[in-house]
């Protein structure tokens, strides 16, 4: 019988965290949880749940957990997010495999996205899936800042049929601060990728990703949840082009310093 760590790095999410580790705590052997500063209740909360809770500067999210994952005490780790929550069926499917012999050495997971409080059936979303079942030696995070998956040696990976239940965003504040970082870290992983921003960049591919979601993935059966979520995925493309625009523009003419 195998044993499981689950990690769950987190910051300043009282409000969330207590049910999210309440949907992990009976399948956890071990529950690591990695703090990057919480100024609030947070570790707190997780101290109710375990005793070992680590804390690290936070960098990106694949750097948080590329450095966490070597310290769980269990040959397989579950990664989740505060703002997911394990379905009783994903629970009951991960305990019944680990006590047997597992085929692969990773395992993706299906989730079921809510979007400022509704479900989003269509936009694409529903055929979201994440690989977050591995073994702990043969699996680490792309060296990405953003939208990074996890790369398991030998590309053994399998699939559930369980579930995450995902609550993405509840409030513009919250989706506006988020939009911010990611679209930053994304445009620092197109330069870093050679990308540029051209017009195609700029322009068409804001559109294709809007009608690809709204029209092709019927994005518009969501109402007006569906159109909001579309339109903002079609800017954030823009915005992350934009945002290289101004990366590349800053190092090829730098700001003079105007100080006498």
């Amino acid at each position: 019988m195998a044993r499981l760590t689950v990690l769950v790095p987190c910051y300043n999410v009282e409000a969330i965290l207590r049910p999210c580790l309440e949907s992990v705590a009976p399948i956890a052997d071990e529950l690591l949880v990695v703090d990057s500063g919480s100024t609030d209740r947070t570790r707190a909360i997780a101290a109710e749940f375990t005793d070992r809770i680590l804390v690290h500067e936070y960098v990106h999210s694949a750097a948080q957990k590329n450095w966490t994952i070597p310290q769980a005490a269990h040959e397989w780790v579950l990664v989740i997010d505060t703002d997911e929550r394990a379905t009783p069926a994903l629970q009951r499917e991960i305990r019944a495999l680990l006590d047997g012999e597992p085929a692969h050495d990773g395992y993706r997971i299906r989730r079921r996205n809510h979007f400022f409080g509704k479900p989003i059936r269509h936009c694409g979303w529903e055929r979201d899936d994440v690989l977050r079942l591995f073994r702990r030696d043969l699996s680490r995070y792309e060296d990405k800042h953003v939208h990074a998956d996890v790369l398991v040696q030998g590309g053994n990976v399998g699939r559930l049929q369980g579930e995450l239940v995902h609550y993405t965003y509840t409030s513009f504040d919250q989706y506006l601060e988020k939009f911010g970082r990611y679209t930053t870290w994304s445009a620092r992983d197109l330069r870093e990728a050679g990308k540029r921003p051209t017009a195609w960049n700029l322009l068409a591919r804001p559109a294709f990703r809007f009608l690809r979601m709204y029209v092709w993935r019927r994005g518009f059966l969501d109402g007006r949840a569906g159109l909001i979520l579309c339109a903002l995925a079609a800017f954030s493309v823009f915005m992350k082009y934009a945002k290289l625009w101004g990366m590349l523009r800053d190092e090829a003419h730098p700001a003079k310093d105007e100080r006498p």
